[in-house]
């Protein structure tokens, strides 16, 4: 490891330690361990790793392959976990896989998306299951009157699109987060509708984009509705897209908002294998595939881990510790600014608090320079681990910690890391977008998503 974030001397990146992991278990009596992650349609993803064959290094073993199940599970998404090769591993799996686990938090969220019961099961050769890959084929259709939704935490933006052109875009402030009562972003969202129907002739069709995990259309999880009772949510927030275009009557295409700037980003650069960050209050994530399609994946790379060290920061929500959510978001910045002896007024919120330090680095200061030099680090090396999953050309880097100079010295320092450490990396390009460009281009891709 070539590179430290000076102001987290502990960083011990899953990249390396897997790397390491594997160059020790070459060497010694290993075996194949195999696993499925199976989700919706029957479509799955697939790890196949060595590992120590000798009991005594069971524990060896599943710190490593505990950390690759995770990734797999927050990147593809799924429910059903399937074990072929290793007894320990399933038993330790199945103990922390339960509502009363370990990895409860997943348990739960998994079982919401897929309202499926999560499972944990030992299977043989003979059971294992095929690799079946899924492509979702939305995105690129430009013809015609399109409306694209962009639905944010703070506001929300709609255009007219016709023929690939912005002819109206507005952008209005709303609370969704705050409301209590799901009419509040039914009526929300129609009359964006019809704000940008009132622009074209017709509408041939409506793209959204928007925070969350989407199954068929279907609002699975979403920040926007967190206070919605949880007895009005199946009833009415999990298909509200669906009854607002059926009450309409417009065909409709809903995709996360991760996937959607992927996919601006890809229709901007003419290229494939794009994955999309923003760091921001959270982690988010998309991707474009090397058939410029989705993988039908959740990319919740905020639950995704990054750094095996013990003393990892943790994750209030999930109560996992090393995630990236704790990486790349303005809890980053406020964790190494903090480590680095800036001091906060206690009354800041935490976007404000990253402000403070945008502010210190618009003005010169090395202290924050380094900081957002520290995030840059972190991110060469989860590019590598990200590599384990993703095919990746273009990193496209976006959010409010990238803005100002800071983007720009989080790439410098990413490409430093790929270009010393990961040689095989080192042809990614990392991109970061301006604003005006970001915003034309994701009305433009949202309107497009729906053929």
């Amino acid at each position: 490891m070539k590179f430290t974030p000076k102001y987290d001397l502990a960083f011990k990146p899953f990249a390396v330690e897997l790397a390491k992991f594997r160059k020790e278990v070459k060497a010694d009596n290993h075996k194949t361990l195999k696993i499925c992650v199976e989700r919706n349609k029957g479509n799955n993803y697939i790890l196949s790793e060595e590992i120590f064959a000798d009991k005594q290094n069971n524990e060896r073993n599943y710190a490593i392959i505990e950390r690759l199940v995770k990734a797999a599970l927050w990147v593809a998404g799924g429910y059903k976990i399937y074990v072929l090769g290793d007894d320990y591993i399933y038993e330790r799996l199945k103990a922390d896989y339960t509502l009363d686990g370990a990895r409860k938090f997943d348990v739960d969220f998994m079982s919401g998306v897929y309202e499926r019961d999560f499972e944990v099961v030992s299977v043989t050769e003979k059971d294992f299951p095929e690799y079946s890959p899924c492509r979702v084929e939305i995105g690129g259709h430009l013809d015609g009157c399109r409306i694209g939704f962009d639905a944010g935490g703070s506001d929300r933006k709609v255009s007219a699109v016709v023929d690939g052109k912005v002819v109206y875009s507005e952008e209005v402030v709303w609370h969704p987060k705050l409301s209590k009562d799901y009419r509040y972003q039914y009526e929300g969202i129609k009359s964006a509708f019809l704000t940008a129907a009132s622009k074209m002739p017709r509408v041939d069709a409506v793209g959204v984009s928007s925070a969350g995990v989407y199954i068929d259309n279907k609002i699975m999880v979403s920040s926007l509705f967190i206070n919605i009772p949880k007895e009005d949510y199946k009833p009415h927030v999990q298909t509200m897209y669906l009854d607002i275009a059926k009450e309409l009557g417009y065909p409709i295409e809903v995709a996360n908002d991760g996937d959607v700037t992927a996919l601006a980003g890809a229709m901007e650069l003419n290229a494939k294998n794009v994955l999309g960050i923003a760091l921001g209050t959270s982690e988010a994530g998309g991707y474009i595939n090397s058939t410029g399609t989705l993988n039908g994946w959740i990319s919740e790379l905020a639950f995704v881990p990054v750094d095996l060290a013990p003393s990892a920061m943790a994750d209030e929500w999930s109560g996992d510790i090393g995630c990236g959510v704790k990486y790349f978001s303005q809890d980053a910045v406020i964790k190494l600014a903090e480590n680095a002896g800036i001091k906060f007024e206690q009354t800041l919120t935490p976007a404000e608090k990253l402000k403070v330090v945008q502010n210190l680095l618009a003005d010169g200061d090395q202290v924050a320079k380094q900081i957002f030099a520290d995030i840059g680090v972190y991110l060469g090396y989860t590019l590598a681990f990200y590599s384990e999953f993703y095919d990746i050309d273009y990193l496209l880097l976006l959010g409010r910690v990238t803005s100002g100079a800071a983007g720009s010295i989080i790439a410098e320092n990413a490409k430093l890391v790929l270009d010393s450490e990961y040689p095989a990396l080192s042809s990614i390009k990392i991109v970061l977008p301006d604003e005006s460009n970001k915003r034309v281009g994701q009305s433009i891709a949202a309107a497009s998503l729906c053929s």
